[in-house]
C-alpha cells in the first residue's frame, strides 16, 4: 500500500511540474485519436450502407420515366419467366419516391425538387445463381430492351463505395499515425524532463537498494494517465460529434445511406481508450529506461 502511495504521489507532483508539456501532450494524444476514431468509424457506416445490397438482390432494372405499361410488362414478364432468376420485385414510382426522400432526408433542397412522376419504376431481381459473369450477362440482356433505362448492378454499387472509403480511411489512419507519433514524442520528452529533473534523486534511491521498477512505476503512470486522458477527450469528441459526422457524410450521394449505431461507437471509444493508455505508457517506459543504469 505505501509503495502505491509514494507512486500516485509522485505521479500527480510531475504532472504539476510539467504541466504545460503535460498538457500539449494529452491534447495532441486527443487529436490523433480522434483521426483514428473517425477513420473506424467511417468504416463502419460504410459496411451499415452496403448492408442494403446483402439481402439477394444482385442488381435492378430502371425503366425510363416514360415507360408505357406495355413495355414495363414485358420486361417484367421476361424477368419473371428467366430460368436464373428467383425473386422479381416491382418498385412504383410512388415506392421509389418514398425511398428517395429516405435516402436524402438530409437534403430537403433536392425533395423539394424531385415528385414522384420525375422517378423512374424499378424492378429488383433476385438470381438462383451465385456465379458474378452469369449474373452480369443476364442484367446485360436486359439493358437494352425497350423502355429500360439502365441496369445497376450490386456489385458494382459496393465496390464503389468501398473504393473511396478505402482511400479516405487510409488518409485518416496515416494522418492519425503522423499525429500520434508525434504525441509519443511529447510524452517521451515530458517523462525525460521530469526524470531529468530527479536525476539525482533517483541515484540516491538505486544506491541504496530501489528496484528499477519502483523507480519506473511512477513515470509510467504518469505517461499511462497522459495517453488516457488524451483518449478521453477524443472519445468524447467523437462520441458527441458522430451525428454531426454522419449527417456530413450522408450529404454525398454516394454514402446516402451511411448510418452508425451505438455499439459502434462505444466500441471505437473503448479501443481508444486503450490505445491511448499503451502509448502513454510505453513511451514513458522507454524515456526512463537511460536514466535506470547508475
Amino acid at each position: 500500500m505505501q509503495k502505491w502511495r509514494y507512486a500516485i504521489r509522485e505521479t500527480l507532483q510531475n504532472l504539476r511540474r510539467n504541466l504545460l508539456l503535460t498538457t500539449a501532450s494529452m491534447l495532441t494524444v486527443a487529436v490523433s485519436l480522434s483521426f483514428v476514431g473517425g477513420a473506424l468509424l467511417f468504416r463502419s457506416g460504410v459496411d451499415n450502407a452496403t448492408k442494403s445490397w446483402e439481402e439477394g438482390v444482385e442488381f435492378e432494372v430502371f425503366m425510363d420515366v416514360d415507360a408505357t405499361p406495355a413495355e414495363q410488362a414485358r420486361v417484367e414478364q421476361e424477368l419473371s419467366a428467366h430460368p436464373d432468376v428467383s425473386r422479381v420485385e416491382f418498385f412504383s414510382k410512388q415506392e421509389q419516391y418514398e425511398l428517395f426522400k429516405n435516402l436524402f432526408a438530409n437534403r430537403p433542397e433536392y425533395i423539394d425538387n424531385v415528385t414522384a412522376d420525375n422517378l423512374p419504376t424499378s424492378y429488383r431481381v433476385e438470381p438462383t445463381v451465385a456465379d458474378a459473369d452469369l449474373i452480369r450477362a443476364i442484367g446485360d440482356r436486359f439493358a437494352g430492351e425497350s423502355g429500360v433505362r439502365e441496369v445497376l448492378f450490386a456489385e458494382d454499387s459496393v465496390r464503389d463505395v468501398l473504393s473511396v472509403s478505402r482511400y479516405a480511411q487510409l488518409g485518416l489512419l496515416g494522418l492519425a499515425a503522423f499525429v500520434l507519433f508525434a504525441a509519443s514524442l511529447l510524452i517521451f520528452n515530458s517523462i525525460r524532463m521530469a526524470i531529468f529533473s530527479r536525476r539525482r534523486e533517483i541515484e540516491v534511491m538505486k544506491l541504496v537498494g530501489a528496484t528499477n521498477w519502483f523507480i519506473r512505476v511512477p513515470f509510467m503512470i504518469e505517461g499511462l494517465l497522459q495517453g488516457l486522458l488524451g483518449a478521453g477527450l477524443a472519445f468524447g469528441a467523437v462520441y458527441f460529434g458522430s451525428a454531426y459526422f454522419v449527417d456530413w457524410v450522408g450529404r454525398f450521394d454516394l454514402f446516402a445511406a451511411f448510418v452508425l449505431v451505438t455499439a459502434q461507437v462505444l466500441g471505437t471509444g473503448a479501443l481508444m481508450l486503450a490505445v491511448g493508455a499503451a502509448v502513454g505508457a510505453a513511451s514513458a517506459g522507454v524515456a526512463v529506461t537511460r536514466f535506470l543504469d547508475v
